[in-house]
């Protein structure tokens, strides 16, 4: 009985589902390409998953409180270009301008959440229309010209290593370790919940609505100013271009870990296994020379199976219930 009551509560964690959709997808492509097993290959996807991992981080957080944010690829865009011209044009020094980069995005961060917040405006409106707008105000720095080049220590940022592993590898497990301690171990994870949740149960408890989704759009902010920062640091440039299509794989990567378009659930963990699922269906698509309309359409359809699932999880829960069709 013992055995069976831990075999059970394993079974109902939330990342069950995922990891073993993870297990059977590197299954399926390391039998489609034995190219898939090789070193440099696990390399590459652990290169390619920071930068979309970090931004599904700030994805699920504002998931959870019941919104959405489109805008992380246009902000990926500009904030590439702002750490360019601070660093070519306006020749700061490596550090300085990472930081203000940073700041930068928690800044777009706060815009976001404070028109969502405070002045009410659906955030699907709200970051639609950042969606655009960092798109536009990347065009305006350089000109629109992409800046290549940077500076050779740029490239250390993102291909330097520690103990013989890349630097993306503590970045990835930093940042999942810190959000994870404030979404499960911290009053204010309580409070984003509790807000995606049941926001007028949470305001009747005291916590203030606005505030928390406020600092979710902040974080998320942050989250993507720091992948800008990588994807720069990866390519030793800035350009107008970068970040494309970014949100939506953030997105689906929140949703194939477990989280709810409804907010209130998912867990920061769990998002990882969901970008390492995108990442390595792209990844077994390369390697199989998948043309890139067809890796396109695969992932939209990860995206709307992921979200099917998510609408239709409380229907297949009651079917497949002990006992529900006795």
């Amino acid at each position: 009985m013992k055995r069976r009551s831990v075999l059970s509560r394993i079974a109902g964690q939330d990342f069950i589902g995922p990891l073993l959709a993870l297990l059977v997808i590197v299954a399926i492509v390391a039998i489609t390409t034995p190219a898939f097993l090789e070193l440099q290959n696990f390399r590459n996807i652990a290169l390619q998953i920071s930068i979309l991992s970090i931004v599904a981080i700030g994805s699920i957080i504002v998931i959870i409180t019941g919104g959405i944010d489109l805008s992380p690829g246009s902000m990926i865009a500009f904030l590439t270009m702002c750490l360019a011209v601070f660093i070519k044009n306006q020749d700061m020094d490596l550090a300085p301008a990472i930081v203000l980069t940073i700041l930068i995005g928690c800044a777009l961060g706060l815009l976001n959440g404070f028109l969502v917040a405070y002045l009410r405006i659906p955030a699907f409106i709200v970051t639609l229309a950042g969606l655009s707008g960092f798109k536009g105000l990347a065009l305006m720095l350089n000109g629109g010209t992409p800046a290549f080049s940077l500076s050779e220590q740029l490239g250390q940022v993102f291909y330097g290593t520690f103990l013989g592993l890349p630097l993306p590898f503590y970045y990835v497990v930093g940042c999942y370790a810190l959000f994870t301690v404030i979404m499960e171990h911290t009053k204010l994870g309580r409070e984003i919940y509790a807000v995606g949740g049941n926001e007028s149960a949470a305001r009747l408890s005291g916590i203030n609505v606005s505030r928390v989704r406020l600092l979710a759009f902040v974080f998320a902010g942050a989250c993507t100013a720091f992948a800008a920062v990588l994807l720069a640091s990866r390519l030793n440039s800035g350009s107008p271009n970068y970040g494309s299509l970014i949100e939506l794989q953030a997105i689906a990567a929140a949703v194939v870990g477990g989280a709810s378009l409804a907010g209130g659930r998912g867990r920061v963990v769990s998002t990882l296994i969901g970008a390492l699922i995108i990442i390595i269906v792209q990844n077994g698509l390369n390697l199989n020379a998948v043309s890139t309309s067809m890796q396109s359409l695969t992932i939209g359809l990860i995206i709307l199976i992921a979200v099917g699932l998510d609408v239709w999880r409380g229907h297949l829960a009651r079917y497949i219930r002990p006992g529900s069709l006795a």
